[in-house]
């Protein structure tokens, strides 16, 4: 019969214990704003996450189909009409400052500017490569950031905890129970479960962005190349 009740009295303990929820609003002010920032740093690394995640996919599908366009076709001012259709696409971006460079210097043919002509193309095409790089890895600088100080917020967070615990315990005269120092601990230990959680998708995707842009570069230094030797061959 008492086995039976010490059984029931700790169900009844159990149940009683303080949610996650309830530690985090009991914790001390420093613990709540160390959270308080994880928190914020983790939506906007989510928000970032799915943006970035659209865009990119944008940019490789219609990067493809712009490239299968201009390949089969035969005329530069047919592609040209069409390259509105792929707005998103980094490399129909470099063509179309490209192209606008070529009706230029071909307006200004009769004035003598014909031997600057592929210089000027070629500095339009790699100013059009960078600007749209850039706007490719806006904002992936802040998951780097997360990644690596996350953890070192949660950590700052955990110390913290675990020394408002030894304060307790060390305070002369303390009758200072797990009961009195668990919540510290407990406080401290969320600390670094959030500091993970923020760091951990934000390192992910990074790296995984990383790649993509990586390629789309590639791409664009390789279309802007196969671009100025057909304006070369077109200009002789």
């Amino acid at each position: 019969m008492d086995s039976t009740m010490e059984v029931y009295l700790a169900a009844v303990q159990a149940s009683e214990s303080p949610s996650i929820f309830a530690l985090i609003w009991d914790a001390d002010f420093i613990v709540q704003m160390v959270l308080l920032g994880l928190l914020f740093m983790s939506m906007a690394c989510w928000a970032i996450i799915l943006q970035k995640g659209f865009r990119l996919r944008s940019a490789n599908v219609q990067s493809r189909k712009f490239l299968e366009l201009f390949w089969g076709s035969k005329r530069l001012d047919g592609v040209y009409e069409k390259c509105g259709m792929f707005r998103k696409s980094p490399v129909a971006e470099v063509f179309r400052a490209g192209y606008q460079e070529l009706a230029k210097i071909q307006a200004s043919k009769g004035e003598g500017q014909m031997a600057d002509a592929t210089d000027n193309l070629t500095r339009t095409l790699r100013r059009a490569s960078a600007s749209q790089g850039t706007q490719l890895e806006r904002y992936i600088v802040f998951l780097a950031t997360t990644g690596s100080v996350a953890p070192f917020i949660g950590l700052f967070g955990t110390v913290w905890g675990i020394l408002r615990a030894f304060q307790k315990l060390g305070t002369p005269g303390s009758q200072a129970t797990i009961d009195v120092v668990g919540p510290d601990i407990a406080h401290a230990l969320i600390a670094t479960a959030v500091g993970l959680a923020a760091a951990i998708p934000a390192v992910i995707a990074f790296n995984y962005f990383n790649t993509s842009i990586r390629v789309l570069h590639t791409e664009m230094d390789n279309f802007s190349a196969d671009f100025l030797n057909i304006v070369k061959r077109h200009l002789r």
